[in-house]
């Protein structure tokens, strides 16, 4: 049986494509934003392991409410923050987890839920265009991430009007704000069991990474 493509082999093989196709300029500036992006991340910012959140309430892809409260009734669960339902790397990263890490987790009664900004309607949209099973959320104004510390703004926003198709209108947020990816462990008491934050965009962690810190023992039963 062929080994599984590791995420990490999915956005070297984005990478190299762009380096066919994309005109050099365009390709160093998005090298030189996710670089400029890992120079200004610091990490004491964020929020800290054993740190309590509060039971915020996130709008699921259908519409309807969902506490973080209820989520973690049964247990921790796990949240993995995205852009945006148009971002190529999350189109790489979500159906990535929702094949590999979302049935891992579920077979230990973990829940997962993927949280961005974007509406649901538009999540919706996205999860149905690329057949997931995930449960997609929606974080109002960013609230959640923004108590993370996981947000950020980018440096060259252009004066003037926003350029047709600019990231507000993607999301449909109104906001050049965006939560960084990461993954959250909850625990049942809402403190933040794990926190792991990917400033570069196109530099997540493995399933075997996240199911580490979900699941006790995983590494030794790994090994």
């Amino acid at each position: 049986m062929a080994k599984n493509e590791t995420l990490t082999e999915k956005f070297a093989a984005l990478i190299a494509e762009r380096a066919k196709s994309w005109d050099p300029s365009r390709l160093a500036k998005n090298a030189a934003e996710r670089r400029e992006l890992v120079e200004r991340f610091d990490p004491g910012r964020i929020a800290q392991p054993g740190e309590r959140i509060e039971p915020f309430v996130l709008l699921q892809a259908e519409g309807e409410e969902i506490r973080l409260d209820r989520l973690v009734e049964g247990g921790p669960a796990v949240l993995v923050f995205f852009r945006f339902g148009e971002c190529p790397a999350c189109n790489i990263a979500l159906p990535h987890y929702d094949r590999y890490l979302r049935p891992a987790l579920e077979a230990e009664g973990i829940p997962l839920l993927a949280v961005s900004p974007q509406l649901p309607e538009r999540l919706r949209s996205f999860r149905e265009r690329r057949g997931l099973g995930l449960r997609l959320a929606s974080d109002p104004d960013n609230r959640l991430a923004r108590r993370l510390g996981i947000t950020f703004t980018p440096q060259d926003i252009p004066d003037g009007p926003p350029p047709p198709g600019w990231i507000g209108e993607l999301t449909g947020t109104g906001s050049w704000e965006l939560p960084q990816p990461a993954i959250v462990v909850l625990e049942q008491d809402l403190s933040i069991r794990a926190i792991k934050v990917s400033p570069d965009w196109l530099d997540r962690p493995e399933v075997d990474e996240i199911l580490a810190l979900a699941i006790p023992g995983f590494d030794r039963r790994a090994a």
